[in-house]
């Protein structure tokens, strides 16, 4: 009865509280439960995460001694991994190694801290698939020693490495040099052969230097189909090993004796301009590069010259390889084409060896119809090719005796393709006609519909004519 009264005064209540409480808490469990497992930064809900550690979206958190982990957490799906960018771990006792495959599936991870922990090895490819790795934190753990190679790939802007018992070895002089003076900033130390710990900026090791590379010639300057040679020569201790970087296409042979080596290129290619090749030598405590580029002298090739397109101007687009860089001419029905701000040419991208551009016309007409060539040449050959444009059909085939020479051509002038043709003055005298002749005719009606609504109220006069006699009318 009461909740019938309720719902007489406007306001509805449910007769069964007790079910619209439960109903209400189903909801906000919900609720909490898309959260978790939803987007940003909420916690995961507990089953995805591992139960040592906290987890957000982003973040993942072991730092409880009680409940600990040997290796790193993995999430219940690949794109969870992919998601996080922290990993943080601290107070792990039995947290070990960091191996190959641990974070394979941490694409995007940018932020490690390990510490206060047992890290005691690194694999070399540890972080081979974190090329994102921009801080690392490995302090207090129980590393002796670590290899640049593991960084090789990556471009860490920071990394703490105090707290380690590092060896005072020539694996470590690396760290040394990378750091600079932010090792003394972190008053990091190394364990000498006696056991004594001394600054690492200190460092100071016999037969232990950075290797170097030396490449001649420095720069190379050949025609195509040529022959060339190039020596690199290496020194450091230990003796480093000596590795050719090239992705060449041209034909070549590496010839090897201790440290320095020769590399014979033979009938170079065209498709080599611009490459880099690099000899590096790598030892113990990092590597040296020393690279140049191919320039290659070759004549113009035109690998594509294509119909025209319409975008905020028309484009006949082309590219063009050749270097130096080819002079680039273009004729309409065999006549050279005249540039200026309304046809030229422009290059919109240049890559190794080619040039990518278009023709840009700036509203053609009928007029630019017709057959394109371009013509490209520098001083070691010449290339052309040809494509039929047409921007614009021709007006009516009809004309005006009256117009001729430039008055045609401005009559002509900015007719869009498929679009309305003139009409000719005839037909517009026409058309002027019957408009007017409508309109009078449309004027008309309208003083006959006021007539005839008008015409029997007695106050305008009309209706009183007919009585009005004769006499009347007659003075």
């Amino acid at each position: 009865m009461s909740a019938q009264r309720a719902g007489a005064s406007g306001t509805r209540w449910s007769p069964t509280p007790w079910r619209s409480y439960k109903g209400w808490m189903l909801c906000i469990w919900l609720a909490l439960f898309g959260l978790a497992v939803g987007s940003g930064d909420p916690w995961l809900a507990a089953e995805a995460c591992p139960s040592p550690c906290v987890c957000s979206n982003t973040r993942i958190s072991c730092v409880d001694p009680e409940r600990g982990i040997a290796a790193f957490p993995l999430l219940q799906s690949e794109a969870e991994m992919e998601n996080i960018t922290d990993i943080y771990i601290a107070n792990q006792s039995s947290f070990s190694s960091i191996n190959d495959k641990d974070l394979h599936y941490y694409k995007n991870l940018r932020n490690l801290t390990v510490t206060n922990s047992r890290l005691t090895y690194v694999s070399k490819l540890a972080f081979q698939n974190n090329i994102k790795l921009q801080y690392l934190n490995l302090k207090d753990n129980n590393l002796s020693s670590l290899s640049w190679t593991i960084f090789r790939h990556l471009n860490i802007s920071y990394m703490i490495l105090t707290g380690n018992p590092l060896h005072c070895s020539c694996e470590n002089m690396w760290i040394k040099l990378w750091l600079g003076e932010e090792a003394d900033t972190q008053e990091l130390r190394c364990i000498e052969d006696g056991g004594g710990r001394s600054l690492l900026s200190r460092l100071r090791l016999a037969n232990c230097e950075l290797p170097m590379a030396t490449l001649t010639p420095s720069k190379v300057t050949v025609m195509e189909g040529e022959n060339m040679q190039l020596s690199c020569a290496t020194s450091g201790v230990p003796s480093p090993e000596l590795i050719w970087n090239m992705p060449l296409v041209t034909n070549y042979e590496i010839l090897t004796s201790g440290q320095s080596s020769v590399l014979r290129l033979s009938n170079l290619s065209s498709l080599d301009h611009n490459s880099k090749i690099s000899c590096s030598a790598e030892n113990i405590v990092g590597e040296k590069e020393s690279s140049l580029l191919l320039d290659i002298l070759f004549p113009p090739n035109i690998t594509k010259l294509s119909d025209a397109i319409s975008d905020h101007h028309w484009c006949i687009p082309f590219s063009v390889a050749g270097n130096p860089e080819p002079t680039m001419q273009w004729f309409l029905d065999n006549k050279t084409v005249t540039e200026d701000k309304f046809i030229k040419t422009k290059i919109y991208d240049v890559t190794e060896r080619e040039y990518h551009g278009c023709l840009q016309l700036d509203s053609p007409t009928h007029l630019n119809n017709g057959l394109y060539t371009l013509v490209a040449k520098n001083k070691y050959g010449i290339d052309q090719k040809r494509v039929e444009a047409h921007f614009m059909h021709k007006p009516w085939d009809g004309e005006d005796p009256h117009l001729t020479g430039t008055d045609k051509d401005s009559y002509y002038y900015d007719i869009p393709i498929d679009g309305p043709t003139a009409d000719p003055p005839e037909d517009r005298v026409a058309v002027y006609v019957v408009v007017g002749i409508a309109a009078v005719a449309f004027f008309g009606f309208l003083i006959m519909l006021a007539i005839l609504k008008f015409g029997g109220n007695s106050k305008f006069g009309i209706k009183g004519c007919v009585n009005i006699p004769v006499e009347v009318i007659s003075h």
